[in-house]
């Protein structure tokens, strides 16, 4: 149980004192600290049989602790990209409150069950939609007036998913997904590298035009590698952010989430280097209007 120390904090035991004039987040000051540092070791749960199907969700458990720190309790939390939900579920066990864009209909439904299932207190919504139009769309359903606090996703990384033979066989073996979906705004389809990065670009100016201003926006991302060359994909996503005129989002920071339990594989043994990719990156935006 919390006990008050004096007027400026309330004292919460082993979990450090927390400020009553933090305007960010409910957590203490040793909790903000232990967050702050710049990589991170996260291994999530075993997916669920559900949450298979979509090629390449991220764990609830790692955006819970991204939306403790960017959130105060019942604020709004907002995901572009939801796939089957781990923003949305990841809120609501937060005692956050969440919307998401889903364009992909088969996604859109697994995650509609799992939020009805999961039958939180907070308001937690999806919509079917093209994110190209969310402040359309969410204001159409939310208010004119409606802002978002926080914004957590993760992109498509460019076609990857169709490229990336190795990894994807054994999927295609178990008859899953490989691709995002068949639709013409699906970001996954482009296949120009130069293109990919505008058209994300053009999404995260409709998620700047939701955004509250001081709020802040995570993307979770990384580098690829095709045709024996590194794409900085995580580079170029945040170059493209900070250079959009009216929408250009701060480029706050990068976290570096490290993927120890992945296993290695052989690629370019006896012939030429190729790394084992085992970490994402995550960049830290903040939208600064003065």
């Amino acid at each position: 149980m919390a006990k008050k120390s004096d007027q400026k904090f309330i004292d919460y035991g082993e979990r450090g004192k927390y400020s009553i004039n933090n305007k960010l987040n409910d957590l203490t000051g040793k909790e903000w600290i232990k967050f702050t540092k710049s990589w991170f070791i996260h291994r999530p749960p075993r997916r669920k049989d559900d949450e298979i199907l979509h090629p390449a969700k991220f764990p609830e458990s790692l955006v819970e602790e991204f939306i403790l720190f960017f959130t105060k309790e019942n604020e709004f939390v907002f995901d572009p990209f939801s796939g089957t939900g781990s923003t949305l579920i990841a809120s609501g066990n937060v005692k956050r409150n969440a919307v998401g864009i889903e364009l992909n209909k088969k996604y859109f439904d697994i995650c509609k069950k799992r939020i009805k299932t999961a039958a939180f207190e907070n308001e937690i919504s999806i919509y079917k939609a093209s994110s190209l139009k969310a402040e359309n769309i969410i204001h159409k359903k939310m208010g004119e007036k409606f802002e978002v606090d926080y914004t957590i996703t993760s992109p498509p990384y460019w076609n990857q998913l169709e490229r990336n033979s190795i990894r994807q066989s054994g999927r295609k073996k178990q008859g899953l997904d490989t691709k995002y979906s068949e639709e013409k705004d699906d970001i996954g389809n482009i296949s120009s590298y130069e293109e990919f990065i505008e058209f994300q670009a053009k999404i995260f100016d409709e998620v700047y035009k939701l955004t509250k201003n001081f709020g802040y926006l995570t993307i979770i991302t990384n580098n690829i590698y095709f045709e024996s060359k590194l794409y900085p994909l995580a580079y170029d996503t945040a170059t493209s952010l900070t250079k959009r005129g009216k929408y250009s989002w701060v480029l706050k920071d990068e976290k570096i989430w490290l993927q120890d339990d992945k296993p290695l594989i052989a690629l370019g043994v006896n012939n030429a280097w190729v790394g084992n990719r085992h970490h994402q990156f995550c960049l830290i935006f903040r939208k600064e209007e003065k």
